[in-house]
């Protein structure tokens, strides 16, 4: 069987009409007729009122954080249960990142944690500048108990969209909530450019901002004249039209991913000590990823056991993301616990947790196969250990 992967890009065969298009008409360089559809189409289908899109989403989060303003010596406060792309822009631009833990009903940010967070660094003089929230393997944060505590100190939310593009959160789209809204399109999210992103936002000045920094910050001047420093940002039109047909079928992917998550539970749940990740009510995740976590104290084997014995029969899976407080790059960062006194959630699932297979275009014999397989890997520690 050729190799299974995690999350392979999946074309809805409409691309080549929008990429045939700007060959035809020549708009191969940056910007263009797609550029523009395609803010147009993904602020109507998130219900936002401004799109700019970039060429990735850590662009887009670069761009967010300097427009709130982030500069040398400032503050941040981030997700720790993440990918280093969500951090990473803050370090760009000089400032100092605290990083907050998950809590166990979403695995995304804990409103309790952000307090504390927050409270400490006001009796310091040091409020963040923003606080940027991460929505996991599809899964959308706690937002409203989260923007409760952030406006409690006057500090905006950036929210780290990029795996979330399609969940909901009570009604409305994921990504919308905070001052500004990140996706990305990289070739393993659940609709992709091949590479890129997006910001949104309510404010449509602020997304104004974000295409002239984008844009190498020319002013409005019959010769090239900047007054700020920019950044080359931009998506490409030729990306922007595969990302026009790639929106057109978001819908359908995500109830595909959905399709394959609801799989996996029927065939594993049953499974003592194997626990999927959960679905806050009121919400409704895209699943981008099928993730679980195994119990150690039942069953006697690591995620990384698994990981290396399933990739011997050709199936790709990955680990959770270590937390970025465990970083080397980021060892002298603060850091807030869920609770106190416990050991950190993020922490915990770090140690525990593996994504599965789960693209759209994952065929029904081989998740059959995916999940036979991760059976027989369970199954031999386990009986070795009936045995012992």
């Amino acid at each position: 069987m050729n190799r299974i992967l995690l999350s392979s890009p999946h074309m809805s065969g409409k691309e080549q009409i929008y990429v045939n298009e700007a060959f035809e008409t020549n708009w191969i360089a940056p910007l263009g007729p797609n550029v523009s559809a395609f803010e147009k189409e993904l602020a109507a289908y998130v219900n936002t009122k401004g799109a700019a899109l970039t060429n990735s989403g850590t662009a887009a989060i670069h761009l967010a954080l300097s427009i709130l303003g982030v500069g040398k010596g400032d503050s941040v406060f981030c997700s720790s249960f993440t990918f280093v792309a969500s951090a990473n822009p803050a370090i760009y631009l000089g400032a100092h990142v605290t990083f907050i833990d998950s809590e166990p009903e979403t695995w995304n940010m804990s409103p309790q944690a952000l307090e504390r967070a927050l409270s400490d660094a006001k009796k310091r003089g040091q409020l963040p500048k923003a606080v940027i929230v991460v929505h996991l393997y599809g899964q959308s944060a706690k937002m409203a108990e989260l923007l409760e505590v952030a406006d409690q100190y006057g500090v905006p939310i950036v929210e780290d969209a990029a795996e979330s593009l399609g969940s909901d959160y009570k009604g409305k789209k994921s990504g919308t909530f905070g001052k500004i809204g990140i996706y990305s399109f990289n070739g393993n999210k659940i609709i992709t450019t091949s590479g890129g992103g997006a910001l949104v936002s309510e404010d449509e000045e602020l997304v104004e901002k974000a295409v002239f920094l984008a844009t190498q910050a020319r002013d409005a001047a019959p010769h090239y004249q900047h007054s700020v420093t920019g950044y080359n940002y931009r998506m490409s039109n030729v990306s922007a039209g595969i990302g026009r047909a790639q929106l057109e079928v978001l819908d359908e992917r995500v109830f595909q991913r959905r399709q394959v998550y609801e799989r996996y539970v029927e065939e594993l749940s049953s499974i003592e000590g194997l626990q999927f990740m959960p679905e806050l009510t009121g919400t409704k995740s895209n699943r981008w990823l099928t993730a679980l976590t195994f119990d150690p104290g039942i069953m006697p084997i690591t995620p990384y056991e698994v990981m290396d014995l399933l990739n011997k029969e050709n199936i790709e899976t990955r680990v959770l993301w270590k937390p970025l407080h465990l970083q080397p790059v980021f060892e002298n960062s603060r850091f807030y616990k869920h609770h106190e006194q416990e050991q950190a959630i993020s922490e915990t699932l770090f140690t525990r947790g593996l994504c599965l297979p789960s693209g759209s275009n994952m065929t029904v014999e081989e998740q059959d196969f995916v999940i036979h397989q991760l059976k027989q890997v369970i199954k031999q520690p386990l009986l070795i250990k009936q045995i012992i």
